[in-house]
């Protein structure tokens, strides 16, 4: 094993593939010149040259339909946006083109195509910088969305992504570029739709993904300083979703609260809290219950951030409710 950053993950998941598929290319907003915003593909226009790793405009509904295109021409192209909350502007791409258009065609055009980038708050970039799109591009059939807390994690499933003959979006998090985390020296993928448990108890599953892992397992942590043992799983993969991971926790738990950045209107947490009722509904000892973004705009000032966001506080004591103590 050995120590990488989450960018340098993604980087060799990136090179891994393009060394071996030459129909397999980057394109994106400074990904090149630049060595990418987030400096994930740094090197990468040395090693592959400009027409595998692309510098486009500014301009995400233009270079996305281009990637779409070429997907649908035998190419496996993985678009990075500098944010999700740019790629807004190239939703119509993603849902009305690579999530249909392989039911649309009748089975003839498979679209092997990946789009990345940072999703989620990012410290003071207020309202429109700071969304969570897991739960946005979940609902559309034909798209696969995953989201990563680890560098392991994140390589593993990027790499199967790249091979997927389906649309698979990755949702990274600016603030997570950097953590650093152990993976193999030799080549691994991870399966997409797994969840991992990332530790056992007994006593409440705790169930979480992306940045929110963060605050989800230190307040498991603050909880066994207590004697309450609490099973935290991390999705990995919002869809496919891995109920079955979930659900058998609850059945040797009783007990689930769910954190999740997106907002609790049909977010994520929404989901799985239907889901573990309809499956799991006899087994459960508490109501399902969620921490989620507050159900606002997020603010600017670092004060609102704090109180809009999940915390260790907020869920350590939400955990204890459902205990009833």
């Amino acid at each position: 094993m050995r120590t990488v950053q989450m960018r340098e993950a993604i980087r060799e998941a990136m090179c891994e593939e393009m060394r071996r598929d030459s129909s397999v290319f980057l394109l994106g907003e400074e990904v090149a010149e630049y060595n990418g915003a987030y400096k994930v593909s740094q090197g990468m226009l040395e090693e592959f040259g400009e027409k595998r790793v692309i510098d486009t405009p500014i301009a995400e509904l233009g270079f996305t339909g281009i990637a779409v295109g070429a997907a649908m021409n035998g190419l496996r192209p993985i678009v990075e946006f500098m944010t999700w909350n740019f790629a807004i502007l190239a939703a119509d791409q993603i849902i009305n083109s690579a999530a249909k258009m392989l039911q649309m065609s009748g089975g003839q055009y498979n679209v092997p195509i990946v789009f990345r980038g940072g999703s989620g708050s990012a410290g003071q970039l207020a309202a429109t910088h700071s969304q969570s799109f897991e739960s946005f591009y979940a609902h559309f059939p034909g798209l696969k969305v995953i989201s990563p807390s680890i560098p392991y994690d994140m390589k593993g499933l990027l790499k199967s992504a790249i091979r997927d003959n389906d649309p698979v979006l990755i949702m990274e998090s600016e603030r997570m570029y950097g953590d650093k985390g152990e993976i193999p020296e030799g080549e691994y993928f991870i399966p997409i739709g797994l969840a991992d448990v990332k530790r056992q108890g007994e006593q409440v599953t705790l169930v979480s993904f992306n940045k929110q892992m963060k605050p989800t397992l230190q307040a498991a942590e603050e909880l066994a300083k207590e004697g309450i043992s609490a099973e935290v799983i991390d999705l990995r993969t919002i869809r496919p979703l891995d109920y079955k991971t979930i659900i058998d926790s609850v059945k040797k738990t009783n007990r689930l609260v769910i954190v999740a950045e997106d907002h609790p209107f049909g977010g994520v947490a929404s989901e799985i809290a239907f889901m573990v009722q309809k499956e799991a509904f006899d087994y459960l000892d508490a109501p399902v219950r969620r921490v989620c973004q507050a159900d606002v705009p997020m603010a600017f000032s670092p004060v609102l951030i704090e109180a809009s966001l999940p915390s260790v506080e907020k869920i350590v004591k939400i955990v204890k409710e459902t205990l009833y103590i």
